[in-house]
């Protein structure tokens, strides 16, 4: 049996990864797409996988498709302008990472939960004592330059909630993640994306303890539970 290839050392996005991506944005056509597809695969791929053999220990991960479904969207390009990856613990916590022309973006939650992890979440966060701590979580992390959302987020209170609810900008997302953007600069051409993607999701460790202890995974079955 032929030994498994050993993982790729990370040494950072290069720059030809961007300069890709800011082709794609003036161009993105089948025609751009082919003629630069062995560039995508070198200088945008090739770095992610690397990437994500780095942060082995929050995986596995599943990078997403460099292709846009068009079939039932109108106007919409051909082609992601931009690479992401997700993983998922099997407490329920997701981590992803994306590289664009703008930047890079780590950011780790539950990102888009599924009915009946959204009927634990509001329970919870109705709840005084484990309302009143994701609170003080979600602020500490505000404080230490970590944004927080959701996927999407109801205009109005939760059905059975008050619209006055002290907690009702949680209640109303469908999802909490903690997430941090950087733009293109020096770093990302280096292993440090790797220490500030990891850093990015150990600070939110104790969001994601609460969310794994108080929601956990879905239990419904895979395609009534889409999360991502």
């Amino acid at each position: 049996m032929a030994d498994a290839p050993s993982p790729v050392t990370f040494r950072g996005f290069p720059s030809e990864a961007i300069q890709f991506y800011e082709g794609l944005a003036l161009d993105n056509s089948k025609t751009y797409w082919q003629a630069n597809k062995q560039r995508y695969e070198t200088f945008v791929r090739a770095p992610m996988v690397a990437l994500l053999d780095e942060l082995g220990e929050f995986g596995p991960f599943h990078i997403f498709r460099p292709y846009n479904d068009v079939r039932f969207a109108k106007n919409k390009p051909p082609y992601k302008e931009g690479i992401g990856a997700y993983g998922e613990s099997e407490g329920g916590t997701g981590f992803y990472v994306g590289l664009s022309a703008d930047g890079l973006i780590a950011g780790s939650g539950y990102y888009n939960m599924a009915t009946d992890q959204l009927e634990r979440f509001r329970q919870a966060v109705d709840d005084e004592h484990r309302g009143t701590e994701i609170v003080a979580i979600v602020d500490a992390l505000h404080r230490a330059d970590l944004t927080t959302g959701a996927m999407s987020e109801l205009k109005t209170a939760p059905r059975g909630y008050p619209k006055d609810h002290p907690r009702i900008g949680l209640l109303r997302r469908k999802g909490l993640v903690a997430s941090r953007r950087w733009s293109v600069a020096g770093w990302l051409h280096t292993r440090k994306a790797a220490d500030r993607v990891r850093a990015t999701w150990e600070a939110a460790r104790d969001m994601n303890a609460w969310l794994d202890l108080h929601v956990g995974p879905s239990q419904l079955a895979p395609d009534d539970a889409e999360r991502f």
